[in-house]
């Protein structure tokens, strides 16, 4: 499919209902690109390391990566898993995990250059923390 660049105005309601419209492997892409946006616009008011870390810690995790991790999540929640897809599913969980890890060193590292700690970076930044 060819891709045209045309400019014009909407209003951001407007544009969250052609946003709906997307597939969901598209909508998580969009997703992460507006979040890596929003980085970037922070980050221009920021001293450097703190723009990269915050660039770092917004980055997540791939769309394809994110999607396929959603679907074998799905088969295996109806037990339709197959040895293979289970086999790439602990790959995949393994891959996340090192990645949220590392999203957490980043949090841990920007929260000591602002003097503060780390749970109430969290708070301020507005991020829930999940409880297993």
């Amino acid at each position: 499919m060819s891709t045209v660049k045309v400019e014009v105005q909407m209003r951001s309601q407007d544009l969250l209902k052609a946003v709906e419209q997307l597939s969901q492997a598209d909508l998580e892409q969009f997703v992460s690109q507006v979040i890596v946006l929003q980085a970037q616009r922070k980050a221009t008011s920021l001293p450097l390391q703190e723009a990269e870390l915050l660039m770092k810690i917004n980055q997540g995790i791939p769309a394809e990566t994110q999607h396929r991790y959603n679907e074998l999540i799905a088969k295996r929640d109806a037990e339709t898993l197959t040895i293979d897809e289970h086999q790439n599913l602990l790959s995949l969980s393994e891959q996340v995990e090192k990645l949220q890890a590392q999203r957490i060193e980043y949090l841990v590292e920007l929260a000591d250059i602002r003097g503060i700690s780390l749970t109430d970076y969290i708070e301020n930044l507005g991020i829930k923390i999940s409880e297993y």
